[in-house]
């Protein structure tokens, strides 16, 4: 597992979802325009909520918007989850120069919505991958 330093204000926001939803929290990487809490293993549903009403409870007390992601001990499955709606063909983890990679796959037509707005969510991947999996760069092919 990577290195994993929580601020204050990701305690008091995981703190917030886990009293509201009771699902655990490893992580929360708060961002201007959005939070991303990375969820148990398992505990998935219990942060959405029946008709998705913990998550929908949790967006309207913090006026922002939520993105979730769980968590996976196999690398490959947690880059997978990170990428969200995206559908990942294969992901390709290699050392190179000492410096874990993932290479992974997308349809051509899903590499806008991986990229995201100003890269924000393969910078979010990248993150995340960083912090739990020690990988440190996340390649789009």
């Amino acid at each position: 597992m990577g290195e994993i330093r929580l601020t204050a204000e990701s305690i008091q926001y995981i703190a917030l979802f886990e009293n509201m939803t009771r699902a655990k929290i490893l992580d929360c990487i708060p961002e201007e325009e959005r939070l991303v809490y990375v969820v148990k293993q398992g505990d998935m549903g219990l942060a959405i909520g029946k008709n998705g009403e913990h998550i929908n409870r949790v967006k309207k007390a913090l006026d922002k918007p939520i993105e979730l992601v769980e968590y996976s001990e196999d690398p490959i499955t947690f880059i997978k989850n990170a990428f969200g709606p995206v559908s990942v063909s294969s992901v390709n983890l290699t050392t190179k120069n000492g410096k874990r990679l993932a290479y992974v796959e997308v349809p051509n037509k899903e590499k806008g919505l991986a990229i995201g707005r100003n890269g924000k969510n393969i910078e979010k991947v990248k993150m995340l991958a960083r912090r739990h999996h020690t990988i440190e760069d996340v390649i789009l092919q």
